[in-house]
């Protein structure tokens, strides 16, 4: 048992009640009153132009069908005609405020939901799948938008049909109603108990689902890397075999959601045989009028009717309850990495100072080895800084603690002389420019993506960070230029050129710290040299620490920092760190042979 399972079986546990996730959506109803009070509206207007027509029928039986009678039943007939035109706009009504609320409230959830997850600490994305998350933003808020269009509209009139019926059941014959009152928790307690039933195999159905999605979305990412292993069989399987479990989680929901309605129909209607029965017997001994008897024998037929649709719609209600569940479980989630109350104010203007005091530092789904330990080192405004060090050594994780992706488990990390922990991480952020090893190309166009995290940049602008960085001749000869897709992940470009794009970002930026992690490295020889002339310029006067193998990067440091095994191990410039024959100088002579090579 993973713990995405332990949390989901404590989840479900937690909320046993059938529609109690369902609340989380009333404050992005009550956001739109006119709307409700409309829906409102046209639901009792419809409820009571349905609630008329019995009253018309007792009539038309108690005075009985006779030519001394026809004004009467023509009158009648023609108010039920009215009746009908009032249930027809208030129907229409009803249906488009409901509706109407469903598609906004679903739209608003998906919104939040989002911004919530933006907001996430990154250890949240550690612990989770991405095709997961996003089953949940999709799949999840569709199953509430279905509810809460349409099925909520059913549901409401029902309900309100089923009160309005049960009350002028007991003004036309309490006696015979007393016996439907008594009847009622028979039939309405099973209902609530299936529909928890309901709720809890819907969810395990979504989470089913979720997994599958997540695995594909995971597969089809790396398409390249399936089909060049040949591993297509293995991962259709694989997919197929979640696919089977999905299904069967959805079958035993859907099984007892039709358990749930042959229970309903069968309840409500035989219990309204019974009592009917009850009122033929009152007819025939006098006490009751067949006008009467018809009369509630309508009440009697609308409410068992509305209790029996409720019970169709209310797997639906608590299959959407399960959705509602699994999005409450992100939005309650808190983030690990937030501004405090009263955040310090950022240097104006910033200079980029970097200092490490004593940090450690432990991945929360790292086990107990520490990433880090024990970190000591400053770094002055426009100082250029490189790490090196074998893989696993901690390289990256500096990166992530300057980012105040996670906070150190001991110790600080000082921007500017402030604790990070005392800073809005996006103000922190703002400040910092970044040129990752693998630079990530979104499904939009070449000058979007130059402009991420700028996006008040300027055409001129976006072009001029583009000819620095030796991005202008490539994209102009694409179709639209500037204005071309890339499409998903960049897959139109080379490394070297997603790589270039990713340095115009950052170019763009112009913060005072800038963070490169092997900038170079997916470029051939021609386009390092044009692309690191471009990053000379752009380290100039900033401070700037380059995680790097290339000697054209390291030479031209001010200070190496060695890492190995989470610590610092040495610290010099080249010339100091070669002739020590440490593990700097094995590493130099590697990329030496490497080069000749």
């Amino acid at each position: 048992m993973t713990d995405r399972d332990d949390r989901r079986r404590e989840a479900t546990n937690r909320s046993r009640g059938a529609l109690k996730p369902l609340r989380m959506l009333v404050p992005y109803v009550l956001r739109y009153k006119p709307q409700l009070a409309g829906a409102a509206l046209a639901l009792i207007a419809a409820a009571a132009a349905t609630l008329t027509v019995p009253m018309a029928v007792r009539r038309m039986i108690d005075h009985g069908f006779n030519a001394d009678d026809a004004a009467a039943i023509n009158t009648y007939f023609l108010a039920l005609i009215a009746v009908v035109a009032v249930l027809a706009a208030a129907s229409s009504l009803r249906f488009y405020f409901v509706t109407w609320l469903g598609e906004r409230v679903v739209a608003d959830l998906r919104a939040d939901v989002f911004r919530h997850l933006a907001s996430l600490g990154i250890d949240f994305f550690d612990r989770n799948r991405s095709g997961e998350i996003t089953s949940r933003l999709t799949a999840d808020t569709t199953q509430i938008k279905a509810v809460a269009g349409a099925n909520v509209s059913i549901a409401l009139r029902n309900i309100v049909m089923f009160i309005g019926a049960i009350g002028l059941m007991v003004v036309t014959s309490p006696g015979l109603s007393a016996l439907v009152l008594v009847a009622l928790p028979v039939v309405v307690l099973p209902l609530v108990g299936f529909g928890r039933r309901v709720r809890v195999r819907s969810r395990k159905a979504q989470d089913m689902l979720a997994d599958a999605s997540a695995y594909a979305s995971e597969a089809i990412g790396a398409i390249r890397t399936v089909q060049a292993s040949t591993a297509e069989v293995a991962v259709t399987g694989r997919f197929a075999g979640a696919v089977e479990s999905a299904f069967a989680a959805a079958r035993q929901s859907t099984a007892a959601r039709a358990a749930l309605t042959a229970f309903g129909i069968f309840m409500v209607f035989s219990s309204m045989v019974a009592i009917l029965w009850w009122g033929a017997q009152d007819v025939l001994a006098g006490r009751m009028s067949p006008g009467t008897l018809g009369q509630f024998l309508f009440y009697a037929v609308i409410g068992a009717g509305a209790l029996g649709e409720l019970s169709q719609v209310w797997g639906d209600i608590a299959n959407a309850a399960g959705a509602a569940e699994r999005l409450s479980e992100i939005l309650d989630e808190r983030a690990s990495i937030a501004a405090p109350a009263s955040p310090l104010p950022m240097p104006q203007p910033a200079r980029g100072a970097i200092a490490f005091e004593n940090v450690s530092f432990r991945y929360p789904e790292g086990g107990r080895e520490a990433a880090i330990t024990g970190i000591d080192f400053a770094i002055r405004p426009g100082e250029r800084i490189a790490v090196v060090g074998p893989s696993g050594a901690g390289k990256s994780t500096l990166f992530n603690l300057i980012l105040r992706f996670y906070d150190p488990t001991s110790g600080r990390v000082l921007f500017d002389g402030i604790d990070l922990a005392g800073l809005d991480p996006l103000a922190l952020r703002s400040q910092i420019a970044i040129v990752p090893q693998d630079p990530t190309i979104f499904a939009a166009t070449a000058g979007e993506n130059i402009a991420f995290g700028d996006v008040a940049a300027t055409p001129e602008a976006i072009r001029a960070a583009a000819r620095a960085a030796h991005a202008d001749g490539f994209i102009a000869a694409l179709p639209e230029a500037y204005g071309t897709e890339l499409g998903e992940r960049g897959v139109t470009l080379s490394g070297g050129q997603r790589q270039r794009i990713a340095i115009a970002r950052a170019l763009l930026r112009d913060a005072p710290l800038l963070l490169l992690d092997e900038a170079t490295s997916a470029l051939d020889a021609e386009s390092e040299a044009a692309v690191q002339e471009a990053l000379d310029r752009l380290m100039a006067g900033r401070t700037t620490i380059v995680i790097a193998h290339r000697l054209a990067t390291i030479l031209k440091a001010d200070r190496i920092l060695v890492m190995d095994g989470g610590r610092i191990v040495e610290e010099g410039r080249h010339e100091q760190l070669v002739a020590a024959g440490g593990l700097y100088a094995r590493l130099a002579r590697l990329q030496f042979r490497a080069d000749a090579a």
